[in-house]
C-alpha cells in the first residue's frame, strides 16, 4: 500500500451512547467537533493539542488518535510513517461523550486520506477497527456514521443500522468538572441481572427506536433503564441526582456512556435548566460522521 498524500485534515463528531436501555447498542452524533492536522514527517511523531485535551496532555495521556494511525496503517499493509498531529479538541474528555472513539475514528481516517487507494478504508472499514479499537460500536457508529445509531456484533463483525431521527429532537448536555473511565464505570456493572429488568429495557429499547423516529413525546418514558445506570449512579451520586431530578421534572435525562456527563433529549431545549456547577451545551445532531480531506 502505497501514500498518495502526506497532509490531510480530520473531523470527529461527539457522541453519546446508551440513550438510557440501549446498553452498549445504541449512539448519537453530536455537531460539536474535534478537528486534526496530520502531517507525514521525516522526523519523530509529535502530538500538539488544544482545547479540550491540555489536562490529558500534560498528565502524559498517550495519543489516541496517533495510537489508532499507526494501527490503522498496520492493518491496511502501509509501511510505517512518522506524523505530526495538531489537535484541536472540543469534545470534553472522560466526561461520556465518546472523546475515545473520535479520537480512535480520526486514527483510521488520516489513514484513509494518506493512502492512494482510500476505498480500503471504507466507512464500515474504519467502523470495524474503530469498534475493535475501542472495545464495542455503540460510540464508534455515531461518529463514523453520523445521526442516530443501532450497531451489535455479529461474531467480530461489527454491524450498524441508521434510524432516520425526528428532525425536532435535539440534546443538552450537562457536564461536571469530574471524570470517569469507562473501564472503571463498567466495573460498577453486575455479572448478572434480574430477568425482570432484562424484559423491562427490552421493552424500553425498542420504545426508543419510536420515540426517536416517529413520536418524540414518548422519549421520557423510553430512555428508562435498569441495567447499568441505577449501577453507575452509586459512582457518580451527582450525576444520579441530576438525572433523577431531570426526570421528575419530565425531561428525558440519562447517563451519557459511561459519564459524568448528563444528556437530555428533548424538543424544546429553552426548557431544559441550567442548573449551577455544571457546563451547559446545546448538542444539535450531526446528520453526518467523521471526514478527511488531503491538503494541496
Amino acid at each position: 500500500m502505497r501514500f498518495a498524500a502526506d497532509h490531510v485534515v480530520v473531523s470527529v463528531p461527539a457522541s453519546s451512547a446508551n440513550l438510557g436501555p440501549g446498553f452498549d447498542s445504541m449512539g448519537l452524533a453530536f455537531d460539536l467537533w474535534d478537528e486534526i492536522e496530520a502531517k507525514a514527517v521525516t522526523g519523530p511523531s509529535r502530538v500538539v493539542s488544544r482545547g479540550e485535551d491540555l489536562g490529558h496532555v500534560a498528565a502524559g495521556r498517550p495519543s489516541l488518535v496517533l495510537e489508532s494511525a499507526q494501527r490503522a496503517l498496520e492493518r491496511v499493509g502501509a509501511p510505517p510513517v512518522n506524523l505530526e498531529l495538531n489537535c484541536f479538541n472540543r469534545i470534553p474528555r472522560g466526561k461520556g461523550l465518546g472523546s475515545s472513539a473520535a479520537a480512535e475514528a480520526a486514527g483510521a481516517l488520516i489513514v484513509r486520506g494518506l493512502i492512494a487507494n482510500p476505498s480500503v478504508l471504507n466507512a464500515g472499514r474504519v467502523f470495524q477497527l474503530t469498534t475493535e479499537f475501542e472495545g464495542h460500536p455503540d460510540n464508534a457508529a455515531p461518529v463514523v456514521f453520523g445521526g442516530a445509531t443501532v450497531a451489535w456484533m455479529t461474531g467480530k463483525r461489527a454491524r450498524v443500522a441508521q434510524l432516520q431521527i425526528d428532525p425536532a429532537i435535539s440534546a443538552v448536555a450537562l457536564i461536571p468538572d469530574a471524570e470517569m473511565a469507562t473501564a472503571i464505570a463498567r466495573k460498577a456493572l453486575p455479572t448478572r441481572v434480574p430477568h425482570v429488568d432484562a424484559r423491562f429495557n427490552l421493552g424500553r429499547a425498542a420504545l426508543l427506536v419510536h420515540a426517536l423516529t416517529a413520536d418524540p413525546s414518548l422519549l421520557l418514558e423510553a430512555t428508562e433503564d435498569r441495567l447499568h445506570q441505577p449501577y453507575r449512579a452509586q459512582m457518580m451520586p451527582a450525576t444520579g441526582e441530576m438525572v433523577a431530578q431531570l426526570r421528575a421534572a419530565g425531561h428525558a435525562a440519562y447517563i451519557s456512556g459511561a459519564g459524568p456527563a448528563v444528556l437530555v433529549l428533548t424538543t424544546d431545549p429553552d426548557s431544559v435548566p441550567e442548573p449551577g456547577g455544571w457546563r451547559f451545551l446545546r448538542l444539535p445532531l450531526a446528520s453526518h460522521g467523521g471526514t478527511v480531506s488531503r491538503v494541496e
